[in-house]
C-alpha cells in the first residue's frame, strides 16, 4: 500500500473522497496493517488506535480507521476536500517518528486521547 519516500515518509496512492465526518478515515483493516507493518515492524509496540497522520495537499490530517470506508479509500471531511474530489491521488504516509511529533505539536497525548 506504501512505500518508503523519504527518511520521513511513506509514498501510497489511494482513493480520496470528500465524507461527512469530522475525521479522515481509512479502513479500520488498513489503518492497523499500516500501524502494524510500518510503524512498529514487528516490535508489539504499535498503538492500533493511534492515528495516522497522512499528508494529502498541503497539509498533514490524523487518520483514523473505520469499518464503513472502503480498503484502499481515504475519506476526508468536506471542510477540507476540494472540488477535485473524488479522484485518485499520491498520499504521503509519516513515519513513526514524523507522526508521533506532528500529533504531539497539535495536542495528542497517548494516554489522554486513547
Amino acid at each position: 500500500m506504501f512505500e518508503r519516500f523519504s527518511s520521513g515518509y511513506y509514498l501510497g496512492e489511494l482513493y480520496v473522497e470528500p465524507h461527512d465526518g469530522e475525521r479522515a478515515v481509512i479502513q479500520q483493516a488498513d489503518h492497523e496493517h499500516v500501524n502494524e507493518q510500518l510503524y512498529a515492524a514487528g516490535t508489539g509496540l504499535e498503538r492500533l488506535d493511534a492515528p495516522l497522520v497522512m499528508k494529502v495537499g498541503g497539509g498533514h490530517i490524523p487518520v483514523d480507521g473505520d469499518e464503513a470506508v472502503p480498503s484502499g479509500t481515504l475519506a476526508v471531511p468536506r471542510a477540507i476536500a476540494d472540488e477535485t474530489l473524488p479522484d485518485t491521488r499520491n498520499v504521503l504516509l509519516a513515519d513513526a517518528d514524523r507522526a508521533e511529533n506532528l500529533l504531539r505539536w497539535e495536542g495528542w497525548e497517548p494516554s489522554v486521547n486513547a
